[in-house]
């Protein structure tokens, strides 16, 4: 018997199948407006953006990090003299965005009942897992999975580890979602197919030059071209 050459396809959640990114450059703007007599608008968001890479090692991804990432960059422009009712902000706009309510992308809940039964689905995101759990309770998607990866970090071995456990292994698998660093190179290097689906705001580290060479590689420009790729390979 001819084995089925896909059998197990991984999504991404942030910004594949529900916004997140945008309500990120919300409270940004909202911080920048905090430092506005302390700096450039500009000045800031390059600070803060290296906090944040700075500090992944310690808090992971997540609103959780991010929050204490704006703090740490407000005591840095300031010289340590940020204000506490500016600290007292900053925590507002934190939980503001951990309060969000969940907007799906479009496509994403006829594509994924389209798939599921066909073929094991998996959930497999980064990020703080309260908040991420929030997110797919509220997207009313969960019941459409077979599995949910919430992982601190998506490398080669993590979808090693992950298409294994759930599917036939990597080479039978599918990842997808909008982050190439973090979604595509990885899943390619692993073995797996890597469909990217560019969102119009992607936070800026996980920027990487597009793969077109790996044999691999699919790129479409939303969703609903997920199904027409799989049934490429069929």
């Amino acid at each position: 018997m001819t084995q089925r050459p896909l059998t197990t396809i991984g999504f991404d959640a942030d910004d594949t199948l529900w916004q997140n990114e945008q309500f990120y450059r919300l409270t940004e703007r909202q911080f920048i407006e905090l430092l506005a007599d302390y700096a450039e608008s500009e000045n800031i968001s390059q600070e803060l953006l290296e906090t944040e890479k700075r500090n992944l090692h310690h808090y992971g991804f997540g609103i959780k990090g991010f929050t204490l990432s704006m703090i740490e960059t407000a005591i840095e422009i300031t010289k340590g003299e940020v204000p506490t009712t500016v600290i007292a902000q900053i925590l507002d706009i934190g939980r503001d965005l951990l309060a969000h309510p969940v907007e799906t992308l479009p496509n994403v809940r006829e594509t994924l009942e389209a798939l599921t039964g066909n073929y094991l689905l998996v959930l497999i995101t980064k990020g703080d897992l309260f908040d991420q759990e929030r997110k797919l309770a509220q997207s009313g998607l969960g019941d459409l999975f077979d599995a949910i990866e919430i992982v601190s970090d998506k490398n080669a071995s993590t979808y090693r580890r992950i298409f294994s456990k759930v599917g036939d292994g990597p080479e039978r698998a599918m990842m997808v979602g909008n982050s190439l660093k973090s979604d595509i190179v990885p899943a390619l290097a692993a073995g797996s197919y890597g469909v990217f689906v560019p969102h119009e705001l992607t936070w800026a580290f996980e920027h990487v030059a597009e793969p077109t060479e790996a044999p691999r590689f699919r790129k479409i420009e939303h969703l609903g071209e997920l199904r027409g790729v799989i049934a490429e390979l069929s």
